[in-house]
């Protein structure tokens, strides 16, 4: 398979779905195919990037022999169905974020997938943007020291408009899966190991779904970590990564581009800048393809996601917050 180019389809045709095309485009590629709950749309998306094929019905997808790799860009309720008929279908998948609703889903798919010796992984950007890698590389190296502790905050501001995904329970709707999955993977991607402690409060909003939410986190090394979650009022993206010898300031995460590192006795800031936020898209497709390609799982994180998972079911177990028909 070393050579091989991977033919891509797409479930969806969103905004995802159109910067997966993009990237794709980046690559020198087309997609291979979509398939979308109402076809109309599906067939003006592949006019639009020159998509070979469009199926009639959404099944067509997983038993079209010719696709190695689907990308699965609908909202994340319906995540847990398709991936298995994926899976079931000899495909690999990258999932967006959040990649199941809970972790009984997830370690359900973790399981198929090894069995159908495929690769399964969640369009996280944090795992792909290089600017992550690069610090992620200075942190192990011990240039500045242990990671001591980490402080998110990702707040967005969205109208009350309880049908939207954003408070709708039928879609999952809620700060926890919406963002608080990028700042709990950038949380886990910092520290030497996940958190076994793990204390919260949340205010649910008119719906039931989780409105805002403060998360503390302490694994056994003693690295601790505190999370800021609001959906109906506006907060920087910011991350701070505080270690020894300095920290690491990280705004507009999670397809960030550049850190500032400053020097805890001098005061000394430096800039790192790796990679372009505009090509966030790009990269997690470059890394799919390179751990399909070598059988390298490392290259998704998977490991990291089952522990985000992990964390975020059991908060919601926590503030008995269950979706409609979820079973835990």
């Amino acid at each position: 398979m070393k050579h091989k180019s991977f033919n891509w389809a797409v479930i969806g045709c969103g905004v995802i779905a159109n910067e997966m095309a993009q990237g794709l485009q980046e690559m020198g590629r087309t997609l291979y195919s979509v398939a979308n709950r109402t076809h109309e749309k599906a067939v003006a998306f592949a006019k639009k990037y020159q998509v070979e094929r469009v199926y009639d019905s959404m099944d067509e997808v997983f038993a079209d022999p010719d696709v190695d790799i689907i990308y699965i860009t609908t909202p994340h309720n319906t995540h847990y169905p398709y991936m298995k008929k994926a899976l079931e279908n000899g495909k690999h998948i990258l999932v967006e974020k959040s990649i199941t609703l809970n972790s009984r889903e997830l370690e359900e798919m973790v399981s198929l997938a090894k069995e159908k010796n495929l690769m399964i992984g969640e369009a996280m950007t944090i795992w792909h943007m290089p600017v992550y890698k690069k610090l992620w590389q200075m942190v192990q190296s011990g240039e500045l020291g242990k990671v001591q502790m980490i402080t998110m905050n990702f707040g967005s501001f969205k109208e009350y408009d309880m049908k939207n995904r954003f408070f709708n329970l039928d879609l999952a709707g809620g700060a926890l899966l919406d963002i608080g999955v990028y700042a709990l993977s950038l949380v886990r991607s910092f520290m030497d190991e996940k958190p076994n402690e793990v204390v919260s409060q949340w205010k649910p909003s008119p719906t039931g779904s989780d409105e805002m939410a403060t998360i503390l986190l302490k694994n056994t090394k003693q690295q601790m970590a505190t999370v800021a979650l609001s959906m109906h009022s506006k907060q920087p993206k910011r991350a701070m990564i505080s270690c020894e010898k300095g920290f690491i300031e990280i705004m507009e995460y999670p397809r960030a581009e550049r850190a500032v590192i400053v020097d805890a006795q001098t005061g000394e800031r430096r800039e790192i800048i790796q990679g372009e936020t505009s090509h966030a898209l790009y990269y997690e497709l470059q890394d799919m393809e390179e751990a399909v390609r070598t059988s390298n799982p490392s290259l998704l994180h998977l490991q990291e996601t089952r522990d985000v998972m992990e964390i975020m079911t059991e908060l919601r177990k926590g503030w008995e917050m269950k979706y409609p028909g979820e079973v835990w």
